[in-house]
């Protein structure tokens, strides 16, 4: 891990009156698998909205790779290579499994519209190239069996899945995931875990919002804890497990995180 891919300096967001996010400040460190966590309402999500400017922050300033992320829109931000997923998986229905990974390609596609029309040779290269990468990608989250069906069809836990893999087909510097585990079992979210450590493996930095502390402890790097819209404390899995602040503000003062 070296310098910071993302700095979240000093955001702000009021919504009615209510403050949500109220100056929260963390670095996700290049190469690493970052985890934000805290109890329901802690303004996790909306930080993620605020970072992709999906909601435009109050005060504050996000830093990609140094660029600053004001103003610009979310698919400007996205192309930049900051991808992210949603709390609730979205599929595109009448399309298939793969068909729905190929659809995070769309900014990878080098071949203009003529190209594909008249399918010359370049075109048809391009399309095997990224067909073979989805169903790698498939595979690795045991999804290939599931190739050719509606996505529609899957289960909730393999449409999160397949919304990573379909997140992971635009080549992002930076993965943003929005509870990933969520409607999982526990082959999927192992599965899951084995794909995350091996978006890191391949220079890939993630930041994730997660309330499986199974899946957190087990693959981040560095755990965010947020608390009513600030930032309560920050540090390894294995200092926040044992941080009495940070167990008393997420699952009670007499447990411990799992």
């Amino acid at each position: 891990m070296s310098a910071a891919a993302l700095e979240v300096v000093r955001l702000a967001k009021t919504f009615g009156g209510l403050r949500a996010v109220d100056n929260v400040s963390f670095a996700v460190p290049h190469g690493s698998v970052t985890a934000l966590i805290g109890p329901n309402g802690a303004g996790k999500t909306t930080v993620f909205n605020l970072i992709t400017n999906f909601f435009r922050p109050d005060a504050g300033e996000v830093r990609f790779y140094g660029t600053s992320l004001a103003r610009l829109a979310p698919g400007r931000i996205a192309a930049l290579g900051l991808v992210r997923t949603f709390q609730s998986a979205r599929i595109f229905p009448g399309m298939t499994t793969l068909e729905n990974a190929l659809v995070g390609a769309h900014l990878q596609v080098c071949a203009g519209p003529m190209r594909q029309m008249l399918w010359l040779a370049s075109a048809r290269r391009e399309e095997r190239a990224l067909i073979a990468r989805a169903e790698a990608l498939l595979e690795l989250v045991g999804l290939a069996p599931h190739r050719d069906i509606a996505a529609a069809e899957l289960p909730m836990g393999a449409q999160k899945l397949l919304e990573v893999v379909r997140a992971l087909m635009a080549r992002p510097r930076l993965l943003l995931l929005d509870e990933p585990a969520a409607g999982l079992n526990d082959s999927e979210t192992a599965e899951l875990s084995a794909l995350l450590r091996a978006v890191r493996s391949n220079d890939i930095t993630v930041a994730i919002v997660e309330h499986n502390m199974s899946l957190v402890m087990d693959v981040a790097d560095q755990v965010v804890v947020l608390d009513a819209g600030t930032v309560l404390a920050s540090g390894t899995p294995a200092q926040m497990q044992s941080d009495a602040r940070v167990i008393e503000a997420y699952i009670g003062q007499d447990a411990g995180i799992a």
